[in-house]
């Protein structure tokens, strides 16, 4: 407050706007000065009205930077209600100044400056300052770190679904794409703070801030209606997984690959159209610097979707919960104790949650109370939380618990294992024609033999030699007649033979 105090004192800065917050809004720093701004125009308004009331001997009437107070005759006491537009004063009480016998406002000789007594209005101030910035810090850590983890998690999610060809299908396409939402909601909020942050407090409180043309804050612009698109792109998108699962239980035929397209319009689509209409008249009507600042009703354009997604999200989850806990008492009844029946419901349930996005129905309903507030607390360190870590939380259940994608990464580690041993044994024994090789805990003397790494199927190796049973028997009698034997050997299924082999490398 003593840097906006300082601010808003500098008789230079010019009225620009009259913005109004509302009441059950938490209102931010920009918010404030905006308002302060708007106040200062409304007094010099009220002073130019006054000045042809003011006698000789009375103090004129002035703007001070928070309040704006009357003419006054020589050496009263002036008292005025401390303003409602300073979110956090104290509104009950008053401040007072005084006007001295000469007729001048009464001066601090230390400073000089003139002087007001604001002890009443700035006792919540001066008592819950300090904890309002711990409050602030601790919700910035917090959900700095959820956000970094959830960005990680992703990162490794969707490399898995790309990666791994046997996942590729509609159900983790849905699933890539909200990955890859929550991944854009992540970056463009720590693009959006850096941008916000990057401005120092000394130039954001400088005049000239607020009178420079509105081109050079495009970039703060862009990073907020980025944000705002993500932000809804993450809710259509968990609204998209919503209607999949619900499709698959009543409407098997959405489940076809065909309909992944008017999925994703609904997902990257619907979003941008409402952040379209938002930017367009945010520009028209209220183009006010950069816009991560509130500008009345107009924030009802894209909140009325998101909540929309949010709800019809909600009702599905419901829906499905009722169909799973009605099925699961039918195929169950009398094979389980109800406690288990129970249990199993709860695993369901809270497996959906994330997915459902849940947790966003808690608070939907309750306004923002005052900062100071316990509740605010608690909403707010709530929403932080499950907001920055859901990502986490859906890249965890939906990929790396899920059965099939451990399976398949077994898989790669075991081929890479194998690969990786082949190549060694190979570098040991190319120096010779011939020789003993072990694997798998056996060893046998063969003759030369040939093994090829297939450039078209870097996966599965080509080698001739002879396979050797669990009991070590010779060649099967399945094998060809001929001196060699060709054999490919992925080994994408269950325990790979033992194999026993000598070999020269031959380069394809």
């Amino acid at each position: 407050m003593t840097a906006l105090h300082a601010f808003l004192t500098s008789s230079s800065c010019p009225a620009l706007i009259d913005l109004q917050i509302d009441s059950d809004d938490v209102i931010t720093r920009d918010e404030q000065i905006y308002v302060l701004i708007g106040a200062h125009a409304r007094c010099e308004r009220s002073i130019q009205a006054q000045m042809s009331l003011v006698k000789e001997g009375d103090c004129v009437p002035e703007w001070d930077g928070i309040i704006c107070w009357p003419r006054s005759r020589a050496g009263q006491l002036v008292s005025v209600s401390c303003p409602e537009y300073i979110y956090d004063f104290n509104h009950r009480g008053r401040a007072y100044r005084q006007c001295d016998a000469s007729g001048s406002w009464e001066l601090v000789p230390s400073i000089n400056r003139t002087w007001a007594n604001y002890t009443e209005c700035t006792r919540y101030l001066t008592s819950n300052h300090r904890s309002h910035e711990e409050v602030f810090e601790r919700l910035h850590l917090m959900y700095t770190v959820g956000y970094s983890i959830s960005l990680a998690s992703l990162l490794v999610a969707v490399s898995i679904l790309c990666y791994f060809k046997r996942l590729h299908c509609t159900r983790n396409y849905i699933h890539i794409h909200l990955f890859t939402s929550f991944i854009c909601r992540a970056v463009s909020i720590f693009v959006k703070d850096a941008v916000l942050y990057s401005i120092s407090d000394d130039s954001r409180t400088d005049c000239h801030f607020y009178t420079e043309p509105a081109s050079s804050s495009a970039g703060c612009k862009v990073a907020v209606t980025l944000f705002l698109y993500f932000l809804a792109t993450n809710h259509y998108w968990i609204l998209v997984e919503g209607l999949y699962l619900h499709s698959l239980i009543f409407m098997a035929f959405l489940s076809d690959k065909n309909y992944l397209w008017a999925l994703t319009i609904i997902g990257w689509g619907v979003p941008a159209v409402f952040v379209s209409i938002w930017v367009s008249a945010r520009a028209s009507l209220a183009d006010t610097q950069c816009w991560d600042i509130s500008a009345g009703n107009l924030k009802w354009i894209y909140q009325v979707p998101i909540l929309a997604a949010i709800v019809v999200n909600f009702l599905l989850f419901i829906n499905i919960i009722r169909v799973l806990a009605s099925k699961l008492w039918e195929t169950n009844t009398g094979k389980l104790d109800p406690r288990q029946q129970y249990r199993k419901l709860l695993k369901s349930t809270l497996v959906l949650m994330p997915l459902f996005g849940v947790h966003y129905m808690v608070f939907m309903a309750l306004p923002y109370t005052e900062v100071s507030g316990l509740l605010w607390q608690v909403q707010m360190h709530y929403e932080m939380f499950f907001n920055s870590s859901q990502g986490f939380f859906v890249a965890f259940i939906y990929c790396f618990c899920n059965g099939e994608v451990q399976a398949e990464v077994k898989k790669a580690w075991l081929r890479r294992n194998l690969v990786q041993d082949l190549k060694q044994k190979a570098r040991m024994t190319s120096s010779g024609g011939g020789g003993s090789c072990y694997y798998g805990g056996m060893m046998s003397h063969t003759t030369t033999h040939s093994v090829s790494l297939s450039a078209a199927h870097p996966r599965a190796l080509s080698f001739t030699g002879a396979v050797v049973g669990s009991g070590g028997a010779a060649t099967p009698a399945d094998l060809s007649t001929s001196n060699s034997t060709s054999y490919n050997a992925p080994f994408s299924r269950g325990r790979p033979p033992h194999i026993s082999y000598t070999f020269t490398m031959k380069k394809t």
